[in-house]
This record gives C-alpha cells, structure tokens and sequence, in this order.
C-alpha cells in the first residue's frame, strides 16, 4: 500500500498523498526524483492524468506548463549551486518514452560526475544507478528538498 502512490502519480498529487510532491504549481507539480545519484533530480508533473504529451494541451496552459518547468529549473539550479560547489548546470528534459503522462525532467549535473558521462545525457548512466538502493530518495535528502522548495516559493 506505501507504494501505491508511484501507480498513478498525478492523481496521488491531486489528493494530497504524493509523498515526493515539493510544491503545487500554476499547470503541475514539482516533485523530487525517486533517484538521487544526481542529487537535486527533480521532475513536473502535468496535473492533467490524461495529458499525454504537450501538444495535448491548450495554448495557455502550454505556456504555464513550460513556465513552471522554467521555474523549476531554475530553483534546482539556485538550491543545487549553494548546496555543492562542483555544480556545473541543469539539464530539462521532455522525453515521455517511459510514462505516457506529460512530464518534464530536470537534472542537476556537478564537476565530480565521471569523466565519460559528464558531458553526456543522463540516461547513459549505468542501469543500477537507478536502481541502487543507496541512490534512492530518503531522510537524508530532506535538506536538499527544503532548499528547493525554499527556491520556489522565491521564484513564485
């Protein structure tokens, strides 16, 4: 039952019972990753379970959609860049080739990554990295995820 909430991640947001759910925004909501081997990893999620992809949206909500993207961009560039030195950028991403629900990926990337994948997408990272326990979102990332959130309501 505690994983239930990864089965339908939009409308566990829209409830209140999404436990990665960072902040509500105008056309979504900014989550932290499940994965931090990149940490600070964090994702928007549409608040529209059946939006597929952007073009499914109006004009208007389009525009909000990638606003909210921008900002949260933004926020995880600003938390990330105080939090570690060796931060280089942010990396946004819209792929929708594993979820069929829009969805928008922000990567924070850092100096220390290996030489072979620092200036590589981030989907070349070895499989167990996404699947390592020691990789996984928990306590000890409740610093980073108050920074972001912090940085979004700045942003708002």
């Amino acid at each position: 039952m505690v994983d239930d909430w990864r089965d339908d991640r939009i409308g566990s947001a829209l409830k209140g019972a999404n436990p990665t759910v960072l902040r509500r925004l105008d056309a979504g909501f900014a989550v932290i990753g499940d994965v931090q081997f990149l940490p600070g990893y964090s994702v928007l999620l549409v608040d529209e379970p059946e939006v597929e992809r952007l073009s499914d949206l109006s004009r208007s909500r389009r525009s909000a959609f990638l606003a909210d993207m921008d900002r949260l961009g933004e926020a995880v560039e600003r938390a990330c860049r105080r939090l570690d030195p060796a931060f280089r950028r942010v990396n946004l991403e819209i792929l929708g080739n594993t979820d069929a629900f829009l969805h928008a990926h922000v990567w924070p990337r850092y100096e220390w990554e290996h030489q072979d994948l620092v200036r590589r997408p981030v989907w070349l990272y070895p499989a167990e990295n996404w699947r390592d326990p020691a990789c996984a979102l928990g306590p000890e990332h409740e610093v980073l995820r108050a920074a972001i959130g912090q940085e979004l309501d700045a942003l708002s």
